[in-house]
């Protein structure tokens, strides 16, 4: 390396709110910024670097770039903290159902009576859709994955709704918002039960947001379908548990299309599109797919000792997170959920007893303990969800269901932001130096 890539980071006692960045090659020095939030770390402000120094930083993964200021979300990893809005977590998913969670996501505070009856009235007279977009899903093959049906059709949306497609207008950002998580279960169910052959069932005002999807999912035209107060309940958590996670890969990717202007039915699609990856929104689709590869009960110490083994290349899906360093405080509000259904439902397969001896080692072997390696919110989410009759293609679905309450809320935030210019990061290039254009004739 060069000696005038040899930087170094100095905090100046006089001046606290600063920093100042040193090339030791020339010398020169460039004062940044230290911004402070609410909570959390501060940052440098980087914006001047090149300016001052003719250098970019490089941060793969932006692991340590904080890309925007952002008023929603707040996590703490290594405390196990999720707060929207402030309020914790754990008490959201107790004491309160997700269109509350939703109007806090988008309007920044908890509504009263007044305004949440008006919210829920709202979301609730735009669940059904277009009758064409019924033909639409006819263009897909019967057993297309549900992800790929969900990111056509929300695309689509931008060709049925003009009026909502002019983001510098407030109140159509809030008429597209509302739509979204109206609609959203309402595709989401059509898309499950098309990949089944069943006919699409439409949704009832009068039944919860929850009750509803379930309704959609699981009602056909020959018999009533009994709603289960526990199951919808147990639905209802796993929607506000996975509503908002700060700036993730698909709200990352939400922002970063909206940054261009493009409509927010694109922006959303585009989100979807990125959830649907395995490393995002497929982990709890992963777990179920390690308990049928573990098999039986008795196979669990074997698996166990390869998790253990550094050298194989195995790992147990659903312990530990990337941002969380102590237990996933989603998952403590799960776990009691999971039980719940599980005793409700009496179930008790072979899958189930190997996720139930998972959980017990996970919380009691030392080598777990030590890693903080606990279940996270994927590995009782997916129990939930397969508990309920949800086929495992359905679950990222779900997901994606949930977090365009987090998508539309930051969307909103981003197009609001002064400070929000388009979304253009430079790279590290490798690649040749600048050679001359060489005719066929003559190249070796």
């Amino acid at each position: 390396m060069s000696q005038a890539h040899q930087t170094g980071l100095t905090q100046r006692e006089d001046e606290p709110a600063s920093a100042e960045l040193t090339d030791r090659e020339t010398g020169g020095t460039v004062d940044l910024p230290v911004l402070e939030g609410t909570m959390g770390p501060a940052v440098i402000d980087i914006r001047s670097l090149y300016a001052g120094t003719g250098k970019f930083s490089y941060d793969p993964g932006y692991t340590s770039t904080g890309s925007c200021k952002s008023n929603i979300t707040y996590i703490d990893g290594e405390q196990g903290v999720l707060l929207h809005r402030g309020y914790p977590i754990d008490e959201l998913a107790a004491y309160s159902d997700f269109l509350e969670v939703a109007y806090l996501l988008l309007h920044g505070e908890l509504p009263n009576a007044g305004e949440k009856n008006g919210f829920v009235d709202t979301i609730t007279h735009h669940t059904m859709v277009h009758e064409q977009i019924n033909y639409l899903y006819r263009g897909f093959r019967r057993d297309s994955h549900p992800m790929a049906v969900m990111i056509g059709v929300v695309g689509a949306l931008a060709a049925f709704y003009h009026d909502t497609t002019d983001i510098e207008d407030p109140k159509q950002r809030m008429i597209a918002s509302h739509r979204l998580i109206a609609k959203m279960p309402t595709f989401a169910a059509m898309a499950y039960k098309y990949n089944i052959g069943q006919p699409f069932v439409y949704p009832r005002n009068d039944l919860t947001y929850a009750e509803n999807f379930l309704h959609m999912m699981f009602a056909v035209p020959c018999e009533d379908y009994q709603i289960n107060p526990i199951h919808a309940r147990a639905m209802d958590r796993i929607l506000i548990l996975h509503a908002d996670h700060e700036q993730n890969a698909s709200t990352s990717t939400v922002r970063l299309a909206g940054s261009s202007g493009a409509n927010p039915y694109a922006c959303i699609a585009a989100g979807i599109a990125t959830l649907w990856g395995p490393a995002h929104g497929g982990a709890n689709e992963a777990v179920l797919q390690m308990l049928e590869e573990i098999g039986t009960v008795d196979q669990i110490p074997a698996f166990i000792a390869r998790a253990k083994d550094k050298d194989d290349s195995f790992r147990l899906m659903g312990f530990g997170h990337r941002v969380y360093k102590n237990y996933d405080p989603r998952a403590t509000v799960l776990r009691e959920t999971c039980h719940e259904v599980l005793d409700d439902l009496g179930i008790s397969d072979e899958l189930l007893r190997i996720a139930m001896e998972l959980e017990r080692i996970a919380l009691e072997d030392e080598y777990f303990v030590e890693r903080k390696l606990y279940p996270n919110v994927d590995f009782y989410s997916g129990l939930i969800l397969q508990a309920l009759g949800i086929p495992t293609r359905i679950f990222t679905v779900i997901f994606a269901l949930a977090r365009t309450v987090g998508w539309v809320a930051q969307w909103n935030e981003m197009i609001g932001d002064p400070e929000q210019k388009i979304g253009r990061p430079r790279q590290l290039y490798t690649g040749p130096a600048q050679r001359p254009f060489l005719p066929l004739r003559e190249r070796p």
